[in-house]
């Protein structure tokens, strides 16, 4: 078996789909970060464990999980609210916990992103793969603008099957809420660290290296919100994803003008 790891903030809505989809897992925790509506009974109504712990950043919260967390299980899988397990990966996860491989630290996951009841594969650069199914308490993580990382030396394979993540829960409101927050990290890890590209990394043979770098290379350009919607809905092929897919790539559109407008409100302090 293994464990499950929920981060959690005022879910009430997410949290119960979360849930459901891991009725047959026998060690599920939630990490809140100080929830006023229901999402704790929630939680301990499904049966979930429920741990407290302020939210600094995500790399900080999932770190504080692996180490502080008694799990029952070695390995781990790492859930927001908004997203949920499927039976194929979760038959995954367990035979690589049966494995247990001693040579590896951890696996990407590339989550399959749903928009309005859609799968939208092209605008959200299908596989995006991210370190979720980890050993504790040995897994790192790091911050990474507004999300987290693997730290360097860790050791990771790739699972085939996918998690669920809902991008529309909250509907166009709480998206944009939520990611004017995000834009405040992402443009404080700009102004922190040296941004610089080498050209051979955006040709990297490994397509995770290559969004990193090209993410780190868009900071170059100019006109960062409309080639951010150019890229994602002509050159990734967004169209393809009909009218959820245009809808989303506009919204990441609004994403990078608020970045953009954090950006500045940094420089105008820092003059």
């Amino acid at each position: 078996m293994f464990s499950v790891i929920i981060l959690t903030l005022n879910e009430e809505q997410d949290l119960p789909h979360c849930l459901a989809s891991l009725h047959e897992c026998d060690d599920v925790v939630v990490l809140d970060s100080g929830s006023i509506d229901r999402t704790v009974s929630i939680a301990e109504a499904a049966g979930a464990r429920v741990v407290a712990n302020p939210f600094k950043n995500f790399g900080q919260q999932r770190t504080f999980a692996q180490h502080q967390i008694p799990f029952l299980h070695p390995w781990v899988f790492h859930l927001d609210a908004d997203e949920t397990m499927t039976p194929e990966l979760r038959q995954e996860c367990l035979e690589a916990a049966q494995r247990d491989d001693p040579q590896i630290d951890g696996y990407w996951v590339a989550p399959k992103m749903m928009f309005q009841g859609r799968w939208i594969p092209h605008c959200t650069d299908f596989p995006a793969y991210q370190a979720r199914y980890v050993r504790a308490p040995s897994f790192q993580f790091i911050q990474v603008g507004h999300g987290q990382r693997e730290a360097p030396d860790m050791r990771l394979a790739h699972l085939k099957h996918n998690y669920l993540h809902d991008l529309s829960s909250d509907g166009d409101a709480g998206w944009l809420a939520k990611h004017r927050r995000y834009a405040e990290s992402e443009a404080a890890q700009h102004s922190e660290i040296n941004q610089a590209v080498r050209w051979p990394q955006l040709f990297d043979r490994a397509a995770l290296a290559r969004r990193r770098a090209l993410k780190r290379f868009s900071f170059q350009l100019p006109f960062r919100p409309t080639a951010r919607f150019i890229y994602q809905y002509f050159l990734r092929r967004g169209f393809l994803d009909g009218a959820p897919g245009l809808h989303y790539c506009r919204l990441l559109r609004q994403y990078e003008q608020f970045v953009d407008a954090a950006m500045r409100r940094r420089r105008q302090n820092s003059a």
